[in-house]
């Protein structure tokens, strides 16, 4: 976190994810404790009125929007690999930010920033040819979108080279490897569902700018974002704990956009 972030941090979480009459989450309250909201854009999750009832309530409680586009996989939830070219993946991003900013259009609102979705998120962080991509896009859509980045990755040096703004990211429900990616989801020990568990977790990493691996490996970074999970039934319980640690220890929590993220 750049001096002139001391003493403040983001918490985002991933949202709007419901479909039709199947409901994913509970919106309407994690959206009272974060501060940014990746919102589905209809690729793994997400429908049109979906969107329009996400992007009302972060309206509602003074949350900024972001885009979460993912693969074109509902059933899958975009958890499942799918291998696109360049050429597909940069059409995919510019489709679902246009998808998103034109039903904030219908609030008078702005998307402000982007954070890839499930595994091509986790793909991308991994691949300079991927992030590349998707920082095309997104530069092309609007070159003040913040990059919500996982930390030390791929992603955020792309988003740097394409000039964009970028915020590093951190999980405060999910653990990390060695090499400093997400412990992948089907391993059992990838998510952590203890409140206190996850509040030292999100402390530790906020007070030393660093990630700390299942075997104990400190690994330095910078903190600007935590994500906290909506979508899991410890959610709401372990979003509420974070935001409360924090702002016991002083630590302000808001809006990317009002973080010093520079270009």
């Amino acid at each position: 976190m750049a001096a002139s972030n001391a003493g403040m941090v983001n918490i985002n979480s991933d949202l709007g994810e419901s479909f039709g009459p199947w409901v994913m989450g509970n919106d309407a309250e994690v959206l009272k404790i974060v501060r940014s909201a990746n919102v589905a854009c209809g690729f793994h999750a997400s429908d049109p009125t979906v969107m329009v009832d996400t992007v009302a309530l972060c309206q509602k409680n003074g949350v900024s929007i972001g885009a979460h586009p993912g693969f074109a996989d509902l059933q899958g939830f975009g958890r499942r690999v799918i291998n696109l070219s360049p050429k597909e993946l940069e059409a995919n991003i510019a489709y679902q930010l246009g998808a998103l900013q034109g039903i904030a259009s219908l609030f008078g609102a702005k998307v402000t920033h982007i954070k890839p979705h499930g595994m091509m998120g986790n793909m991308s962080a991994e691949s300079a040819e991927m992030s590349d991509a998707i920082c095309r896009a997104t530069k092309a859509f609007d070159r003040d979108l913040i990059f919500l980045a996982q930390a030390n990755t791929e992603q955020g040096k792309s988003a740097r080279k394409a000039g964009l703004r970028v915020a590093e990211e951190v999980f405060a429900d999910r653990t990390y490897t060695d090499a400093g990616f997400l412990t992948p989801r089907k391993e059992p020990n990838s998510m952590i569902k203890d409140a206190a568990q996850a509040v030292a977790h999100v402390r530790r990493m906020v007070d030393e700018q660093a990630i700390y691996s299942t075997s104990g490996k400190r690994i330095p970074c910078q903190v600007d974002s935590i994500c906290v999970h909506g979508d899991g039934p410890t959610a709401v319980t372990v979003s509420r704990a974070v935001r409360e640690g924090l702002e016991a220890a002083g630590i302000r929590v808001v809006p990317l956009t009002e973080m010093n993220l520079k270009h």
